[in-house]
Parts: C-alpha cells; sequence; structure tokens
C-alpha cells in the first residue's frame, strides 16, 4: 500500500473542545474515510455502515471529554478502530472462498452453498466519490486501499495486526500514536507491522500497478467481457481471461483455477443462455465490476451475480462473481431490468 503520507493532517492539529451540539456538523466530514476504514477492518459494508453509527455515537456521548489535545479526526479513529476490534472478537473474519481450502477439481460437479459463513462483501465506488484528489479523505480511501484482494488478504490477520497495518499504513499514524490506541508498545507496534507487512506482501498493490477504468485497451476488454456473457459464448469468455485466473463465487465455497476449468464452470453450470442475460457496469473495491442480470419469464431481467474484475497484462486475472440481491441494493442497482429497457 502506497498512500501518500496524510499523517500530519490525521494526528498532529490540536482542537477546540466539543459540545454534543456542534459535534456531529464538525465530525461529519470524516464520515466517509471512516467507512473505508471499518470497511478495510470488518471485510463488511453492512458491518462498516453499522460501526460508524456506532462510533457517532459513541463520540455524542462523550463529546464533553474531548478536550482538544488531539485533531478531532484522531479521536474519531480511535473510536473506530476500538469499535471495530470489539466487533470482530464476536463475528469472526470474512474470508473469499480461495482463503478457506483449495481449489476445486471438478467443474462439472454441483456447487453447494455455505450460508453459515460469514464472507466478504464487496464495496461500490460510489459509496467513497465526492472527495478532491487532495483532500486527506480521498487518499485514505483511494483505490489501491480498497482493492478486493487487499481487503481479503487483511482478513486473514489477527485483529491488531490489521489495526496496526492499517494505522501505520494507510493513515500514516505514528507508531508511538498506535502503541496508545492499542495499550502496548512502540516496540510491539513495530514487530506486529513487520508480520503484517510479510503476510500481505503478494496482495498489496501499489497506484501504479492499477489499470484506469478509462483506459482504451482495458475498456475495450471491458466491452468484449460484458458481450461474451449476454451472448453466453463461453469461448469467448475465456479468451479473456489469463491462463491461471481464478475464479470464486461467494456463498459457494467451491472455487476455481485456470481458463480450462472456469471455461468448464460456465459451460456446464451458468444457467444464462444466450440472449438471456444482461452485464450492467458498475464499479467495486476500486475495480471495475459489472451487475449480471438474467432473463425470466415475461422476459424481464432479475439479479443474478456481481462480478469484480481484476485486470493484469490486458487480461482477466480474478473474478469474484458475489451473489445476494441485497449487494445489488447495496450498489443502488434495479432489483429488475425490464426487456424493453434492456434493449435500448
Amino acid at each position: 500500500m502506497t498512500d501518500s503520507t496524510v499523517g500530519d493532517s490525521l494526528t498532529s492539529s490540536a482542537e477546540a473542545p466539543l459540545t454534543r451540539d456542534d459535534l456531529l456538523d464538525r465530525a461529519q466530514p470524516y464520515r466517509r474515510e471512516l467507512l473505508a476504514h471499518c470497511y478495510r477492518m470488518m471485510g463488511s459494508v453492512h458491518d462498516a455502515e453499522d460501526l460508524v453509527q456506532d462510533t457517532y455515537l459513541r463520540a455524542w456521548r462523550a463529546a464533553d471529554r474531548f478536550e482538544g489535545r488531539s485533531s478531532l479526526r484522531t479521536w474519531l479513529y480511535r473510536i473506530a478502530t476500538n469499535a471495530c476490534l470489539t466487533a470482530i472478537e464476536s463475528r469472526g473474519r470474512r474470508p473469499m472462498p480461495s482463503g478457506i481450502g483449495a481449489p476445486s477439481d471438478d467443474p462439472e460437479r454441483p456447487v453447494v452453498e455455505a450460508p453459515e459463513v460469514p464472507w466478504l462483501e464487496p464495496v461500490p465506488d460510489a459509496m467513497f466519490r465526492g472527495e478532491q484528489p487532495s483532500d486527506p479523505a480521498a487518499v485514505v480511501v483511494s483505490r489501491s486501499s480498497m482493492r478486493l484482494a487487499l481487503v481479503a488478504a487483511l482478513q486473514h490477520l489477527p485483529p491488531r495486526q490489521r489495526a496496526v497495518l492499517l494505522l501505520r499504513e494507510v493513515l500514516k499514524w505514528r507508531a508511538a500514536e498506535v502503541a496508545e490506541l492499542l495499550d502496548t508498545t512502540t516496540a510491539g507496534v513495530n514487530s506486529a507491522l513487520q508480520r503484517a507487512r510479510a503476510q500481505l506482501q503478494e496482495a498489496a498493490l501499489t497506484e501504479e500497478e492499477l489499470s484506469e477504468p478509462t483506459d482504451p485497451a482495458q475498456r475495450e476488454l471491458l466491452d468484449r467481457y460484458a458481450k461474451a456473457f449476454e451472448n453466453s459464448d463461453v469461448s469467448a469468455i475465456v479468451q479473456l481471461f489469463k491462463e491461471d485466473a481464478v475464479w470464486e463465487m461467494p456463498p459457494f465455497p467451491e472455487w476455481f483455477r485456470g481458463r480450462d476449468a472456469i471455461a468448464r464452470l460456465i459451460g456446464a453450470q451458468c444457467p444464462i443462455g444466450p440472449g438471456e442475460g444482461l452485464m450492467m457496469p458498475t464499479a467495486a473495491n476500486g475495480q471495475p465490476a459489472f451487475a449480471l442480470y438474467s432473463r425470466h419469464e415475461g422476459g424481464d431481467y432479475k439479479p443474478f451475480q456481481l462480478h469484480v474484475l481484476t485486470v493484469e497484462d490486458g487480461r482477466v486475472a480474478h473474478v469474484g462473481a458475489f451473489f445476494g440481491a441485497d449487494l445489488f441494493r447495496v450498489f443502488q442497482l434495479p432489483g429488475s431490468v425490464p426487456a424493453d429497457a434492456a434493449r435500448r
């Protein structure tokens, strides 16, 4: 993770004491970045929203104890981080299928849902739009810090290591400040950071490695991807994947590696025939995404999957195909698309 340094604006400026009357107005500008922080900690947009609400409630109740020795932003992050650590104790981690087992060797075998697992959830980019590029809030929700692979990898860190990594690497807090928040030593923080970095070495992408969705070559790739799925053209689909591409689809624990396995999976188990699919572009976790709809009796299109794509070297390297109509609501996508609207 290589977000620009924002530590000075986060931790060094003192502010006037708060009253409950002005707390919410002064704290409101930080809501989006706090949501990003809680999402990275929890791996769930629903949990993140709940914890941000809890953070503001805790802050409101404790407003008379804010003496202004640190910035309001720092104080809110302290509350949010502790709220997340408490929540993780009872809710556990949220993995992707590739994080809990080996890839399936039989793409034709029917997949079996595992609803009891609290799976990782994607988050819509639209939740974090609107900040100016120079705003520290925009830095801490930058595309690299929200990548699906990174958030998935964070879920495998012990909660306190997770917090250390995010506070030090994304928010640029000083080690002493993180130690104070977590009631530990500076040496303990540095040790936890070193261990966390080692575990995340492969997942932590830099801004320079991320292609922009508006890049003409990527735009063409995404257009071909959408058309291939709408036509249920398996051969066209797999031509867009890297040889060692990965396909996973919570809440099913089975996942698949390699173009051949993905082709066999789609050919055998995708219920959407030629002309029966509709792909609606969106964006999630700083990555290109598509909402896939399937045509039902009467001609209307209903939600089927939300695809979050990782693109590398002009090919699709990873697809997280998430099931669940609730995700479509989170992304503010229509719950149904009439056939005539789809044709237009």
